[in-house]
C-alpha cells in the first residue's frame, strides 16, 4: 500500500509536531512538516504531496497568498489544500469541515477522525 503524502505548514512547531505524529502512527501518511510560509512552495515543490494543510494565520506571509503560490506552479496546481486554522471555530464547523469560497476549512484543533475522513475525501492521486 502506497502511503499519501501530506505537507503540513504551520508556523505553530507543536502543531506541526503533534499533527505529524497523529497521521504517521495510522500507517497510512507520509508526512513532513514546514514551519515558514515563505519555504511552503519549496517545500511543496520537492515533496510532491497528495494533500496540504495550510495553517491561515503565519508571519511573514498568510496561508492565503501560500495557497496562491501552489495553484501557480504547475506541477502542483491540482493538489488538494485544506485550511487548518484556529480562524474558523468548532461553533462554525460544527466538528466536520467547512467550506467557504471553494476552501476547505478544518478548526484547530481538530479531531484524528475528522481530519482522516477530510484526508481521504480531498486525496486522489
Amino acid at each position: 500500500m502506497n502511503k499519501k503524502r501530506i505537507l503540513i505548514v504551520d508556523d505553530e512547531t507543536g502543531i506541526t509536531t503533534l499533527t505529524k505524529l497523529t497521521l504517521e502512527k495510522t500507517g497510512q501518511y507520509e508526512v513532513q512538516v514546514e514551519n515558514r510560509a515563505r519555504c511552503a512552495l519549496e517545500t511543496a515543490q520537492r515533496f510532491n504531496p497528495d494533500l496540504i494543510l495550510l495553517d491561515i494565520t503565519m508571519p511573514e506571509i498568510d496561508g492565503a497568498e501560500v495557497a496562491t503560490q501552489i495553484k501557480a506552479d504547475q506541477k502542483l496546481k491540482a493538489t488538494p489544500i485544506v485550511f487548518l486554522t484556529a480562524v474558523v471555530s468548532k461553533y462554525e464547523t460544527g466538528d466536520n469541515e467547512l467550506r467557504r469560497g471553494g476552501q476547505v476549512f478544518l478548526s484547530k484543533p481538530v479531531n484524528l477522525k475528522t481530519l482522516v475522513t477530510c484526508i481521504e475525501q480531498y486525496t486522489f492521486k
